[in-house]
């Protein structure tokens, strides 16, 4: 392995046939792996550094942790429900990876089509938007080359996240929370930073705190129907749940709930025309912090009735009078 200059992954399946009895020595394999390459990543059902989701369809779990204990599964025995939601409590840092193929299966068939760009958007949020790696397999065909239809399909899967993910409606946002570590005017900490498309600089509240508010004006009112939520990865995944709400004709909307968020969460609903958003996380493992709010349209999902997350419900007990440059934290509230 010390002559292929630097090795960014060691995919370990543990696929052995069903017939097959032996034993692996792969500790001494791993410390090997990590002495020749000593920054490679190991992949096997159990880690030692990312995991298997537990399925070939490419489909994390919606609750999915990074955090893991590997001592619950061991390679080629898993618990699939464990291997797709990791583990809250987990005491090893051990993200998931997705893995599929283009095709019905691994390999190339003249009789088999690939999937549709749509399909493979349908699995890139359910892959990429739940904090997981997707590792899509395109195989040769008998010439061994890449078929015309699957580059084909590739190329229109590209298109259509290059026309998603173009236009975010909350690049030009104005963002305020319910605090600030250091105090409002603290820019360190700001919430403005979660319009920056970088998980290096974030939000934080003041600590100690026990509920946690932002608030968006997207200057004005945009149909949108996908949110994109970030974490600052390294400092830990820290959001145990969290929901979002919409202001729609006074009252404000839930329009998603969620678990997770991680590296990278996307989460699809049905389309709604507003200004004004707002993100509560509910409940987290430490003070959290939040590095990107992205807003964006989505016009294949709903075109091909694609999976939405949990259906939304109306608070309506309240209106907010929003005033323009005042923390979420300083507004009047008129009960209903």
């Amino acid at each position: 392995m010390f002559r292929y200059g630097d090795v960014e992954e060691v995919w370990l399946d543990g696929a052995k046939g069903d017939d097959t009895y032996m034993d692996y020595m792969f500790d001494a394999w791993f410390a090997l792996i990590h002495q020749l390459q000593r920054r490679v990543v190991i992949f096997s059902d159990a880690g030692p550094d990312t995991r298997w989701v537990g399925d070939e369809a490419g489909i994390a779990g919606r609750t999915c942790w990074s955090p893991f204990n590997k001592t619950v599964v061991t390679i080629g025995h898993i618990i699939p429900e464990y291997s797709q939601s990791g583990d809250q409590f987990g005491e090893e840092w051990v993200p998931a990876e997705c893995d599929v193929s283009i095709r019905p299966g691994w390999f190339w068939h003249a009789s088999e089509k690939p999937k549709s760009a749509v399909t493979l958007l349908d699995i890139y949020y359910k892959s990429v938007g739940r904090n997981c790696l997707l590792i899509l397999n395109v195989p040769p065909n008998s010439s061994g080359l890449i078929s015309d239809e699957d580059m084909q399909v590739l190329q229109e899967f590209t298109e259509i996240r290059r026309t998603i993910f173009s236009h975010n409606f909350a690049a030009n946002a104005t963002g305020t929370a319910s605090s600030v570590r250091g105090g409002l005017e603290n820019l360190q900490f700001a919430p403005s930073n979660t319009l920056r498309d970088s998980i290096y600089s974030y939000w934080a509240p003041q600590e100690g705190q026990t509920s946690w508010e932002m608030l968006f004006d997207l200057g004005r009112s945009t149909s949108f129907n996908l949110l994109q939520l970030q974490e600052p990865i390294q400092m830990g995944q820290r959001v145990i749940e969290f929901h979002v709400d919409v202001l729609l004709g006074g009252l404000w909307q839930t329009i998603l709930e969620g678990t997770t968020i991680g590296y990278k969460r996307l989460l699809r609903f049905p389309a709604v025309d507003a200004r004004y958003l707002k993100l509560y996380v509910d409940s987290a493992r430490a003070d959290p912090l939040i590095a990107f709010v992205g807003v964006f349209m989505d016009p294949f999902s709903d075109a091909y009735g694609l999976d939405h997350e949990k259906p939304s419900h109306t608070n309506s007990s309240e209106v907010i009078m929003l005033r323009r440059g005042h923390a979420a934290g300083n507004r009047s509230t008129a009960t209903m």
